[in-house]
């Protein structure tokens, strides 16, 4: 059983075998896919065993946890937060010398965020650190992709979602489904970033790093989680 310092759930349990069961995909992503068409190219003739897997996720007495390492020793977690009455998918920022971890993002049917630009979600996804629930970028991506929100979009970033997809799900048509999900980013949807003194921010109005809105980080922790992202 392990532990995530200042967050208050069930006992957690690391759970990286998921991460290789293409029906969890599915549902993981299904706040990316903002429309009817994009839920149909998601899901496809699988919906229903999706959202049965999925609400199994939401339902379990232990919480699963997934881990992406980041640099210097900072750990990127994903919890699903299986509260009977208010469930959904934490991303949190912990370091070993903190005392509590950072929420940066809330996937739930009250969504908070974004928590990444496109630079941070793919520094994420391709460092190679050890010590998370999986090494491979492809399912890193997509296991961060909710939390994204950057209108600055990569000219590589509908290529990248079409090998992870291809990779990782069973989807039938990839390529379509990866240009539904760029266009329409991670749950929250669009958000603009700048930089100023090495810290990064955003405007979303839902998110924890727009230092603009009252329950936003303080200004020492929207430095720590900008730290953690410099490659």
């Amino acid at each position: 059983m392990m532990e995530i310092p200042g967050y208050d759930g069930r006992p957690l349990v690391h759970q990286p075998e998921l991460l290789e069961e293409p029906l969890f995909w599915l549902g993981h992503l299904y706040s990316c896919a903002h429309d009817e068409d994009a839920e149909e190219l998601l899901f496809g003739a699988d919906y229903e065993a999706a959202e049965v897997f999925h609400r199994d996720l939401l339902e379990r007495a232990k919480w699963p946890v997934f881990t992406v390492p980041l640099t210097a020793g900072h750990l990127l977690r994903v919890v699903y937060r299986a509260w009977k009455d208010d469930p959904g998918v934490d991303y949190l920022l912990q370091h070993s010398i903190w005392e509590r971890a950072l929420l940066l993002a809330k996937d739930d049917g009250h969504f908070m965020g974004p928590a990444l630009s496109w630079p941070e979600l793919f520094s994420a996804a391709d460092n190679g650190l050890p010590g998370g629930s999986t090494a491979d970028s492809h399912r890193r991506l997509l296991l961060l992709l909710p939390a994204l929100g950057d209108d600055s979009i990569p000219t590589n970033a509908t290529h990248r979602l079409v090998a992870a997809l291809s990779e990782v799900t069973a989807v039938e048509t990839p390529e379509e489904l990866a240009v539904a999900l760029v266009e329409g980013q991670g749950a929250g949807g669009v958000s603009r970033w700048s930089s100023k003194n090495g810290v990064r921010v955003d405007d979303g109005a839902y998110s924890y790093r727009n230092p603009s809105n009252g329950f936003a980080l303080t200004p020492e922790d929207l430095a720590l989680v900008s730290a953690a992202f410099m490659s």
